[in-house]
């Protein structure tokens, strides 16, 4: 009976396991599931109905525990998206209100900007839009003109407006002037108001600068302000700006700079300051300014002339060392920078003129063609010993571009100075008198050194003379670094001049290359107004003969070529204006007559001879008539024979005293 029992309820157990694990599965899957539903079979299970009624139905009633987590989990999820979109809005008009009040007003003014700074718009529609946009700034320029967008918008009005409008944004600018100057968006328009500024306008800027002269000049940005005023302004501006700088009580007390001694020397005496606390005071200025390597302003360059009048010996040297080096090349754009160079090279000792010369490596060029950059040249070659370093660095430059400078105004000032030094035909009496500048208290050292040296000499025996004076070589050579080496030993170099001169004319094989360029562009530099005074020079073998006899050869080809032109036929249907008839050229070519007997000659057999009745008339006619006027025998006797038929017939016309001298 038990076993009976037993195989009975196995069965029952196997078919209890097994219907579950089909609930189980039917539960899984909703399609088996589905399939086998039957209504008659189950009524008693209604939860099943469940998921076919309605979402509503569904929300409302949530009869099943299993649903309800399920419904409450997507109500969630909704929720987040929705407070997500929420936030996002809130945040936007949260950032909106914490914008700065004129950032729609940017986006304005760009607009206006793009209309009015447009090249094909009419002055009419420009005006409108200007007054729009100064009507929206109004009350705001100050903190516009700070922004980098909003700035060049009032740039542009400035530019362009009325002067009623411009005078009202200058009355809004000026209370904020200083603060601006040393702003970096701001300067330019700043800059922009000093140029269109009226002189009462501008008295009112230049006093509002009193007391921060000394601060702008230290600020990078501050000191192109400062240095924009003090060009714009007159004499009496100028003195006012610099006084500031030369004396504390100059700073504080207005009326004691008024007065009209503009050099600070003449100031001293009379107003009987002292010299040293002036010393003092300039010294606290221009230090940090050097420091900084804010050097190229012309007003900073003037202060430095005026503290080298006054300073002591060392208070100079200390000055002339540390701006000797790159430093200088940044300066000597200006008058008084060059005058600082100038003052540099002479009294600098081997070492610092080293130090300028290779400073300026790579700029030769660009100071050669300077109206007051080329002083500094020509002062180095016509006080600097070391021949060699002049022409590995100076002369290997210029003679890439021997023809460019030759052409230049500035430039052929250079050559000329080599080929005629110190000539007041190429160096006007301001350029003559910057050269023989020197700073009083060096200069005095130097003459006490002079004079010492020559008592030296006359005691001692000449081989202790040549011990105690230094060696030329190393001189040249710049690797004299002796304590006993000073600043003021080397005023003016040593060597013979003609001989330095002679060194980098013909040994560095310049004038070789000059009278190549020369011959290949004579009728060029013989038209120009610049180039005629170059090739004269050469033709003529430069002052005192020094290009002869070593150049003879070539200087007798550049002669041809001359002659060459002016035996090209004259031509009236030709555009090219023949040599002779050139204004610039007759008259130069009538100076070689005059001056070199070996050119005239040259001339005469090559392109005159029995043709002066064809040039007798017109610009042609005065290089004709100085074959009758030259001082030279041979070449009024070689052409007397052919002009006189000319003079006597009244074709060609020669002055009265010329006449009467070569008659008498």
């Amino acid at each position: 009976m038990a076993a009976k029992n037993q195989q009975t309820q196995k069965p029952k157990k196997r078919k209890q396991i097994s219907h579950s694990k089909v609930e189980r599965d039917s539960s899984k899957s909703k399609k088996p599931k589905l399939l086998a539903y039957n209504p008659s079979n189950n009524p008693p299970n209604k939860p099943l109905k469940k998921p076919f009624k309605s979402p509503k139905q569904k929300q409302k009633h949530p009869s099943d525990s299993k649903f309800k987590k399920s419904d409450s989990g997507n109500e969630n999820k909704e929720l987040t998206k929705r407070e997500r979109r929420l936030q996002a809005k809130e945040l936007a008009e949260a950032r909106k209100k914490k914008r700065k009040p004129h950032y729609t007003l940017e986006q304005e003014l760009a607009s206006l900007w793009e209309k009015m700074r447009r090249r094909n718009i009419a002055k009419e529609d420009r005006s409108k839009l200007i007054t729009e946009a100064l009507q929206k700034m109004k009350g705001k320029i100050p903190e516009i003109a700070s922004s980098h967008v909003s700035s060049r918008v009032l740039q542009t009005c400035v530019k362009y407006c009325s002067q009623t409008e411009r005078d009202a944004v200058f009355a809004e600018l000026l209370p904020h002037l200083l603060t601006l100057a040393c702003n970096t968006y701001a300067v330019h328009l700043v800059k922009k108001m000093l140029d269109t500024a009226s002189k009462p306008q501008l008295a009112g800027v230049i006093s509002s600068l009193r007391g921060h002269v000394a601060s702008l000049l230290r600020h990078m940005v501050g000191s192109v302000v400062i240095e924009h005023a003090y060009q714009l302004g007159n004499a009496t501006q100028k003195q006012e700006l610099l006084m500031e700088l030369y004396s504390t009580e100059l700073h504080l007390f207005k009326d004691l700079t008024s007065i009209k001694e503009s050099r600070l020397v003449d100031v001293i005496s009379k107003l009987s300051l002292q010299k040293s606390s002036v010393l003092r005071h300039m010294s606290s200025v221009i230090q940090p300014i050097l420091e900084k390597g804010i050097v190229d302003h012309s007003m900073i360059h003037r202060v430095l002339i005026e503290y080298l009048s006054i300073a002591d010996q060392s208070s100079a040297a200390d000055l002339i060392q540390q701006l000797s080096g790159p430093l200088l090349v940044r300066m000597i754009h200006t008058r008084d920078g060059s005058k600082i160079g100038m003052l540099c090279v002479k009294h600098g000792s081997a070492k610092e003129r080293k130090k300028i010369i290779k400073g300026m490596k790579g700029h030769i060029s660009k100071i050669a063609h300077d109206q007051c950059g080329c002083m500094v040249l020509i002062c180095i070659f016509s006080m600097v010993d070391d021949t060699k370093l002049i022409t590995k660095i100076v002369i290997r430059e210029l003679q890439t571009t021997l023809k460019e400078l030759a052409l230049d105004k500035s430039g052929r000032r250079l050559l000329l100075q080599l080929l005629h030094p110190n000539c007041s035909r190429y160096l006007n009496p301001n350029d003559l008198a910057s050269l023989n500048l020197s700073v009083p208290s060096l200069s005095a050292k130097n003459e006490s050194e002079v004079q010492s040296e020559k008592i030296s000499m006359d005691e001692e025996s000449s081989k202790e003379a040549a011990m105690s004076d230094p060696d030329v070589t190393t001189t040249e050579s710049g690797k004299n670094d002796t304590p006993e080496e000073n600043l003021y030993s080397a005023e003016g170099g040593k060597k013979d001049p003609f001989l330095r001169r002679r060194e980098l004319l013909v040994s560095s094989g310049l004038t070789e290359n000059l009278v190549d360029v020369c011959i290949e562009n004579a009728g060029e530099l013989l038209a120009s107004n610049f180039g005629k005074e170059v090739i004269f020079e050469v033709a003529m073998g430069g002052s005192d003969g020094i290009l002869h006899p070593t150049l003879d050869e070539k200087l007798n080809n550049l002669h041809e070529a001359i002659a060459a032109l002016v035996a090209k036929p004259k031509s009236e249907e030709s555009e090219e204006e023949h040599v002779l008839e050139n204004f610039h050229s007759s008259r130069t070519i009538r100076k070689l007559v005059l001056d070199c007997p070996a050119f005239a000659s040259t001339l005469w057999k090559k392109s005159l001879e029995g043709k002066c009745q064809l040039w007798a008339q017109g610009h042609s006619s005065k290089v004709v008539c100085a074959f009758w006027e030259s001082s030279d025998s041979k070449v009024r006797k070689m052409a007397k024979e052919e002009l006189q038929p000319l003079i006597d017939g009244g074709i060609l016309k020669i002055p009265e005293t010329k006449q009467s001298a070569n008659e008498g």
